[in-house]
C-alpha cells in the first residue's frame, strides 16, 4: 500500500494493467496512476511486447515514473488463462525496466478446459530467476471456493520487504479465530478439497459450455475461453455507432429492454467497442435459460428492424 505522502515525493506511482477493472481497487484510495495495456482481438486480446512497449513509452510521455505491471491469469474478464511465452516476456520486461510484476491469480483454480493454467511461480522455479522479489502474487478464496464474505485472501511474494509491510498491515484487517479454524479444517481435507475444485470445474465448464452455445445460436460469439466465471461477449455488430458512446446505448438496451446487465468492454479499459463481460456462474441453469431466451428474443427483434 503506497500513502499520499509517499506518492507526493514521489510525484506519482504508476502502473500498467491488462483488460480489467483495477480502477476502483487502486485509484479510489491510494491515488495510485494506472495505465491500460491496450490489446486487441486480432490475437484474442493476448499481449504484446509492442503493446507493453506502447504503453510503457505512454506512461513516460506522460512524466509518470512506472512501477511495475499487474496482471491477472486467469484473465478477468476474458476467462482465459495467459500463456506461458507471455509470462516470460513479462519477466524479462520487468527486469529490464527494473519494475515489479504483480500476477493477480484469484481465479487460479477455476481452469475447467484442457488448457492448463500455469502459474508466474512455476516459471520462476524454472528458469530460476534471479530476480524473483520483483513478483508478487495475490490470491482469495472468494471466488475458486466461492468464500467472498469470508474477506481471506493471500500475498505470495518474494520480497521480504513486501511481506513484512503485509504483515504488518494485516493487524488491521484480522481474521476471526472462528473463521481461521472453520477454514483450517475444510483446506486441510485433502479428499474434500479437491473433490470440491473437480466438481466446481467441470459445473463452471459445463455452464460456459452452455452459454455460448446459447448466443452461438442466435448469431452472438464469444472469445473462446477456458477459465473463470464469464465470458467475452462480441456484439460489436449490433453498435449504430462504433464508439464508447454506442456500446453504451447498447448496453441500456440491455439493461432496460432484456433487463440483463452486462459490462461494457469500455468499463474494463478495452480500446475495442462492442465486447461485453456475461458473467454465468451467479445463478441457476433455469435463470440463465431465462437469461437466453431474452437475447434471443432481442436478437429477432432487432434483426427484423
Amino acid at each position: 500500500m503506497v500513502s499520499r505522502k509517499t506518492l507526493t515525493q514521489d510525484q506519482s506511482l504508476n502502473i500498467f494493467f491488462l483488460v480489467d477493472r483495477f480502477d476502483r481497487d487502486l485509484r479510489w484510495r491510494t491515488g495510485v496512476n494506472i495505465v491500460p495495456i491496450h490489446c486487441d482481438s486480432s490475437n484474442n486480446f493476448q499481449i504484446t511486447p509492442q503493446a507493453l512497449e506502447a504503453a510503457y513509452n505512454e506512461a513516460e510521455a506522460m512524466n509518470m515514473k512506472v512501477r511495475g505491471v499487474l496482471i491477472t491469469n486467469p484473465s478477468n474478464p476474458l476467462g482465459a488463462t495467459v500463456q506461458r511465452s507471455i509470462l516470460e516476456y513479462l519477466l524479462d520486461f520487468v527486469t529490464e525496466k527494473n519494475i515489479h510484476l504483480v500476477s493477480d491469480e484469484i481465479y487460479s483454480g477455476s481452469v475447467f478446459s484442457s488448457s492448463e493454467f500455469v502459474s508466474v511461480a512455476e516459471i520462476l522455479e524454472a528458469r530460476q530467476y534471479k530476480d524473483a522479489e520483483r513478483v508478487h502474487i495475490v490470491y482469495s478464496l472468494s471466488k475458486d471456493l466461492g468464500l467472498p464474505g469470508f474477506r481471506v485472501g493471500t500475498i505470495y511474494s518474494y520480497n521480504d520487504r513486501v511481506v513484512t509491510t503485509a504483515r504488518r498491515m494485516s493487524s488491521f484487517t484480522l481474521i476471526s479465530s472462528q473463521t481461521q479454524h472453520l477454514l483450517a479444517c475444510m483446506l486441510s481435507d485433502k479428499k474434500f478439497t479437491e473433490n470440491y475444485i473437480a466438481t466446481n470445474r467441470e459445473r463452471l465448464r459445463k455452464r460456459y459450455q452452455m452459454i455460448i452455445e446459447g448466443l452461438r445460436s442466435v448469431g452472438i460469439e464469444c472469445l473462446k475461453g477456458n477459465a473463470g466465471l464469464f465470458c467475452w461477449m462480441n456484439l460489436s455488430p449490433l453498435l449504430e455507432k462504433a464508439n464508447r458512446e454506442g456500446e453504451l446505448e447498447l448496453w441500456n438496451a440491455f439493461l432496460h429492454e432484456v433487463k440483463l446487465n452486462i459490462s461494457p468492454g469500455s468499463s474494463c479499459h478495452c480500446s475495442e467497442p462492442g465486447w461485453f463481460r456475461v458473467c454465468f456462474a451467479n445463478m441457476s441453469e433455469k435463470t440463465l435459460e431465462v437469461a437466453l431466451e431474452r437475447i434471443r428474443n432481442f436478437m429477432e427483434r432487432i434483426n427484423k428492424e
